[in-house]
């Protein structure tokens, strides 16, 4: 397989950094403004979800069998394949696992949302909630950082539209560590740079990533790459950014961002190849 140039590399790693450091926007949104336009971010999750579904099972995971089939065959290229993207899922999962549901980034919104609008509660209680947040944010990001640099490095304007996907489903995960340490200390900076740097594990992780899967890049690592890539991006659809978007709106705005996301990403890909 050919190498991928340093122009390659450096655009795949931007594009990581740009859709880690959204959570930067989050907190930002925090400090703006006391009422978001909660419908308009759902649809911007569900649209987010249905980009990643949708070149999940189209392109990745199509890519990852393909890259099996060179290799092993046709039948067991597809089984290959399908198998690396159950594992992407159960990686996942494991992940989601070892991280205490009251600061696990997919339910760390709503539980800082309750302790922040009561003020009976220490403000020690939400700093730490906030950090502890901060954290499992952290180390939430690295998959997604993964995902993210090896489908831009594959497939450049594929890779645009995943960025995009992560960074606004980074939105919210930024006003979940934000949000209790404002209400705990009213210190913006504090609140920021703690969000800021939960967003700076994915462009860590894609590092990582590259730096193990350099000296191995081929046909086989390609296809164990794009099929747990396609795993991890199902994963955080249904399990993070579907329930999230119908906690920020309700069925029929999830709906058309869903379907809204999945028409762009089809429409961008046929006219990628034009």
């Amino acid at each position: 397989m050919e190498a991928f140039t340093s122009s390659q590399v450096l655009s795949a790693f931007a594009l990581t950094l740009f859709a880690g450091l959204a959570t930067g926007l989050g907190a930002l949104l925090t400090f703006l403004s006391r009422s978001t336009n909660t419908k308009f971010l759902s649809i911007g999750l569900g649209f987010s979800a249905g980009v990643m579904i949708y070149i999940s099972f189209v392109e990745i995971l199509t890519k990852s069998q393909d890259a099996f089939t060179h290799k092993y065959g046709s039948l067991m290229g597809e089984s290959l394949g399908l198998f690396a993207f159950f594992s992407g899922i159960l990686v996942t999962f494991i992940i989601d696992q070892l991280i205490p549901d009251n600061v696990n980034p997919h339910h760390a919104l709503e539980f800082n949302e309750q302790h922040a609008s009561n003020p009976s509660n220490q403000h020690t209680a939400l700093s730490r909630a906030g950090a502890f947040t901060a954290i499992a944010i952290a180390i939430h990001n690295f998959p997604e950082g993964f995902a993210t640099f090896v489908m831009a490095l594959e497939d450049i304007n594929s890779g645009i539209a995943v960025a995009f996907a992560i960074a606004i489903h980074n939105i919210p995960e930024g006003l979940a560590i934000a949000l209790p340490i404002y209400y705990a200390t009213r210190k913006r900076k504090k609140a920021f740079t703690l969000a800021f740097a939960s967003g700076l594990t994915e462009p860590i992780g894609a590092l990582l990533g590259y730096m193990l899967l350099t000296p191995l890049m081929g046909e086989l690592t390609l296809g164990i790459t794009f099929g747990m890539v396609a795993g991890i991006m199902v994963y955080i659809s249904f399990d993070e950014l579907l329930p999230t978007a119908r906690r920020y709106g309700n069925d029929h705005t999830v709906i058309v961002g869903l379907v809204l996301g999945m028409f762009v990403m089809a429409l961008s890909l046929i006219l990628f190849q034009l």
